[in-house]
């Protein structure tokens, strides 16, 4: 059996705490329990704060720990949960974690950050040189506060040398359910995500993120084409049309949009497209093909592959993800009549 430590920390989301112990805990017995059968436990859980005394999560929720984190000589699996976004003062009050981590990946621990705590296995100089995620929304902060760190926060997990980073509060799920597969097997991993009604493990948060089109710039005569494409992104336009716009001879125009924008003006209006596209699919049932017609491409196909390639999910995925429940629920008719 493998011990699995999970790591409490102040003014944190509790969830990512809380799955990942109930993860390891049932693998390898709800499904067995549910179908009368002996429980395999997979994993030993233990739950630690600094101290060993209560923790308190963002919303005031206590957390009762079964040990402090100098009772753990070692263990085989550590989970660094979330704590308050103020890392600076967080790294001083929890600064006995990082030295514990490095000793504990030493002896060959499976080292996890969820969400923002992928940030104390960087404080720890864990991470130099390794890939690792996190949320979406923290990936510029702390790719500027740690250099040496391969960012991925297009990914969900990263896994690099027994260093494992998840990227969000609910992907300490998909992380726990990685390492119970990795551990145990697909067989025992789909059990244990069929017994608590969760999906397998997710790769990619591209499509969970809010997409960027262009960059912040002062060139007035590549604004105003920005803001010409924003409203026709729909319509077919040539390069040469938009350098006329601007005033501009054609290699002079793609060079200054470029520059101001950071993307050549195809994949601009590709980005636009694929934002429209995912607004689209977020509030209303109308088929892909004519939501691929709406953005401007009358390829279908493309259409559906290029928004994979991007979002790392097909359009039906994406509206399934993300679409209110009427929505979601007249897709599925849709399908079922058609089908």
């Amino acid at each position: 059996m493998l011990d699995v430590t999970v790591v409490l920390l102040e003014e944190g989301f509790s969830s990512t705490a809380i799955m990942p112990v109930e993860i390891f805990h049932f693998a390898g017995k709800l499904w067995n329990d549910l179908h009368e059968r002996p429980a395999e436990p997979a994993f030993r859980v233990r739950i630690v704060s600094l101290d060993g005394d209560a923790v308190h999560s963002v919303y005031g929720l206590g957390m009762t720990p079964h040990a402090a984190l100098s009772e753990v000589e070692r263990t085989d699996v550590v989970i660094v949960s979330t704590s308050k976004l103020d890392l600076d003062l967080a790294f001083v009050e929890n600064s006995a974690l990082l030295p514990w981590l490095r000793r504990q990946h030493g002896q060959g621990a499976l080292v996890v950050g969820v969400c923002m705590g992928a940030a104390y296995l960087a404080q720890a100089g864990l991470l130099d040189g390794r890939m690792a995620t996190t949320h979406w929304a923290l990936a510029d902060k702390f790719a500027a506060r740690y250099p040496k760190v391969n960012w991925r926060p297009d990914l969900f997990i990263t896994e690099d040398s027994r260093v494992l980073c998840s990227g969000g509060v609910f992907a300490s799920v998909d992380v726990s359910l990685y390492l119970v597969e990795k551990l145990c097997g697909h067989e025992v991993a789909v059990k244990c995500a069929k017994s608590l009604l969760l999906p397998m493990p997710r790769i990619h948060q591209t499509g969970y993120a809010m997409q960027t089109v262009g960059q912040a710039h002062g060139d007035e005569r590549i604004r105003s084409v920005e803001a010409f494409l924003q409203s026709n992104f729909h319509t077919g336009i040539s390069t040469q049309d938009l350098a006329e716009r601007a005033g501009l001879g054609e290699r002079t125009f793609v060079r200054h949009f470029k520059a101001a924008t950071g993307q050549l003006p195809a994949g601009y209006v590709q980005a636009l497209r694929i934002q429209a596209a995912k607004a689209m699919l977020e509030r209303d049932a109308k088929p892909v093909q004519a939501i691929s017609y709406d953005v401007g491409y009358d390829d279908v196909a493309f259409f559906r592959s290029l928004f994979k390639r991007i979002v790392k999910m097909t359009p039906s995925e994406y509206r399934a993800n993300f679409a209110p429940l009427n929505v979601r629920n007249q897709s599925e008719l849709e399908a079922s009549q058609l089908n």
